[in-house]
């Protein structure tokens, strides 16, 4: 790619020229405490992503899902916990944490185009007397990350609008390789194909738990 005739933009000053300024019930609609529309979205909220990174800026964002209402724990006004679930162990964004506290969420409501965004300071608990109202399907979890609210507020749906992203219509799941053959390219090339799609076929959704 020829990358010589780039216009890059380096200042504030020139993003705010291209983009003009927020409306001032936009700019000013972040709150430092979750209310109880907050609280009510949360509460039916089965799937969040986790924003952190490292101490040199490194960078990952972290799916995380539940049931709805077993997802995130409102303890107060300022605190919620999301419980961690078996999975690949690679615990790249509680690493992050554990180098930089600083993260960002944002939670879906599955058929809503708006979100609710969460930004704070979390830390890791491994065991709390919170954790016992997280269990979900017999599963107590062995971790929480715990969050300081700083800064919430809710967050347009054009997005969702652009991407048409839940209706059904639009999706072309077959269009992309499957689950198990792109583990077969990419990660477990010594196992057989007969082997990857019974493994991601069914049964994996029993095993999530587990």
């Amino acid at each position: 790619m020829d990358m010589t005739d780039l216009v890059e933009i380096t200042e504030p000053g020139e993003l705010t020229e291209l983009l003009g300024e927020p409306l001032p019930r936009v700019r000013d609609k972040a709150r430092d405490r979750l209310g109880e529309l907050d609280r009510q979205w949360l509460e039916h909220s089965p799937f969040c992503l986790v924003a952190t990174s490292d101490a040199d800026g490194n960078c990952d964002v972290s799916p995380k899902g539940d049931p709805a209402g077993g997802l995130a724990l409102v303890l107060d006004d300022t605190t919620l916990a999301i419980a961690e679930r078996p999975g690949n162990r690679r615990a790249d964004g509680f690493r992050n944490v554990l180098a930089n506290p600083h993260v960002g969420l944002v939670f879906l409501v599955p058929g809503r185009g708006d979100t609710l965004r969460v930004n704070g300071r979390a830390r890791l608990v491994r065991e709390a007397p919170f954790l016992d109202r997280m269990t979900v399907k017999g599963h107590r979890p062995v971790l929480a990350l715990l969050v300081e609210v700083e800064e919430v507020f809710f967050h347009c749906s054009k997005a969702f609008l652009r991407s048409e992203l839940w209706k059904p219509e639009t999706w072309r799941p077959d269009e992309v390789p499957s689950r198990a053959r792109i583990a077969k390219v990419l990660e477990r090339p010594e196992d057989s194909m007969e082997e990857l799609e019974t493994y991601y076929g069914p049964g994996y959704a029993t095993r999530l738990y587990a």
